[in-house]
């Protein structure tokens, strides 16, 4: 009974040897930020329409995965580009972007796993040159610098996008100007800043001149409206009721009614 077990043994053995041997071959794992696709080399080549997710997978030995990290990377370039006038800039970009998760298929079969040199960075470049070649330097450096960016940004997106890879954002790091054009264009700016400065004081002043002005106006038509209203009868009555507000007064008077010149109450105290 034994003898007839030792060759079960035996062979158990071996097949869970071999079964280890080739477990790299035939399960493989995909991380969260991972996806897959096959080729079958004595199938259907690459199977670009199923994409294998996360979690552990299962696959005859002889066929072949093809891992992409599908999560968002960046990829920094430097770079001299030449302006609208043909100046020489240094600039840094920061590209960020992932490929589309149920495309990588594609990716591979055009660019192969090495797509960020053979598609991403080719075109971004490109894009950048292009881009920057309509500008000045002094239009790069400061007053367009995010409408350059945003220019990249959405020029570069219609060619990735067009093959599958998402560009989430370009951005400009630094520009590097020479040392003279650099000087120029900041004291031009910061006397730009002075000119609007002046200007705000001048608008300022000419404000308040405007307001004191129709503030005197005013005062000019509301006394010559009072003036207009006040007639000896007027001015009598007033001076009348006066009079009779001070005789009620405890203080010693003397009052004598139209005994001024324009016939108003004369009062007189006891000084």
């Amino acid at each position: 009974m034994q003898n007839r077990r030792l060759p079960i043994i035996i062979l158990t053995v071996i097949a869970i040897f071999v079964l280890m041997a080739l477990s790299s071959s035939l399960f493989y794992t995909i991380e969260a930020t991972e996806r897959a696709v096959l080729f079958y080399p004595f199938g259907s080549g690459l199977d670009k329409g199923n994409i294998e997710g996360p979690g552990v997978h299962m696959k005859a030995p002889w066929n072949k995965v093809y891992v992409y990290e599908v999560n968002e990377r960046s990829s920094d370039e430097n770079m001299d580009v030449l302006d609208k006038s043909g100046m020489s800039l240094h600039v840094d970009i920061t590209v960020r972007f992932f490929p589309m998760p149920d495309k990588i298929g594609f990716v591979h079969e055009k660019f192969t796993r090495d797509y960020v040199n053979v598609l991403i960075i080719p075109e971004v470049r490109s894009t950048v040159r292009q881009v920057m070649g309509r500008y000045t330097a002094e239009e790069i450096y400061s007053t367009k610098r995010a409408e350059v960016e945003l220019a990249i940004k959405t020029e570069s997106e219609k060619i990735l996008n067009a093959n599958n890879v998402n560009a989430t954002a370009v951005l400009i790091r630094s520009i590097v100007l020479p040392e003279q054009i650099k000087s120029a264009i900041e004291n031009k700016l910061q006397q730009e800043q002075e000119a609007l400065a002046y200007q705000f004081r001048l608008d300022k002043e000419k404000s308040e001149a405007e307001r004191k002005r129709i503030q005197a106006e005013g005062e000019a038509r509301a006394n010559n409206i009072i003036n207009n209203s006040l007639s000896d009868k007027l001015l009598k009555m007033r001076g009348i009721e006066a009079t009779l507000e001070l005789s009620k007064s405890p203080n010693s008077k003397i009052v004598i009614v139209g005994s001024s010149k324009d016939g108003m109450p004369l009062i007189l105290g006891n000084n």
